[in-house]
């Protein structure tokens, strides 16, 4: 069975084929499929947009599609910047200005607790969806380190390791990360 990722993200793209790559025959991103599209993510929720995209890509490709929408949630910013994470700064995946706004905005603040969410869904063309949630709990770090990972991983620090998700091999955040953690409760529902 052939699976389109509704992204053309590199780094999403080795995380979910290394975990999923056993289960379908064929795993595409959608340069790969050919599919060019740009899906609006105006939904209020992580699950919202998710579903969204997959919803999308599965009408285009006629293949079941999966989709995942995830970002950092900080527990003294009342949750942000959540679903704007990609965009927090004001321009789309610059990860540098991200982390230096976020920086700025826990000045001074002790609470740094935060999470990783990732929603994830699998639609088919017919409709048919599976969904799941996964979680990755931390708190933000003074000062970025590491040179894995991207987007906030230089400053997450997670809970238990006492490194930031960037000082941790690929293997090793593809076994504990919010989406591997999300794939696994959607291929248990598989």
């Amino acid at each position: 069975m052939k699976l389109i990722i509704a992204s053309n993200n590199a780094h999403k793209l080795i995380e979910i084929k290394a975990i999923l790559g056993s289960v379908f025959d064929e795993i595409l991103s959608m340069k790969e499929a050919g599919i060019e599209h740009e899906t609006v993510e105006d939904g209020s929720t992580f699950m919202e947009n998710a579903e969204k995209k997959a919803r999308e890509i599965a009408e285009i490709s006629g293949c079941p599609a999966l989709a995942d929408d995830s970002g950092l949630s900080v527990d003294a910013l009342d949750g942000a910047p959540g679903i704007y994470s990609a965009r927090f700064s004001g321009t789309h995946g610059d990860d540098k200005a991200n982390n230096r706004l976020l920086l700025e905005k826990l000045q001074g603040v002790e609470n740094r607790s935060a999470h990783y969410t990732c929603a994830m869904a699998l639609i088919w063309p017919d409709g048919r969806k599976i969904t799941a949630e996964g979680y990755l709990n931390g708190r933000i770090g003074f000062e970025e380190k590491g040179d894995n990972g991207f987007g906030y991983d230089p400053l997450f620090i997670i809970s238990g390791l006492e490194k930031t998700a960037a000082e941790i091999s690929a293997e090793e955040k593809n076994s504990i990360s919010h989406r591997a953690n999300a794939l696994k409760e959607l291929l248990s529902k598989l």
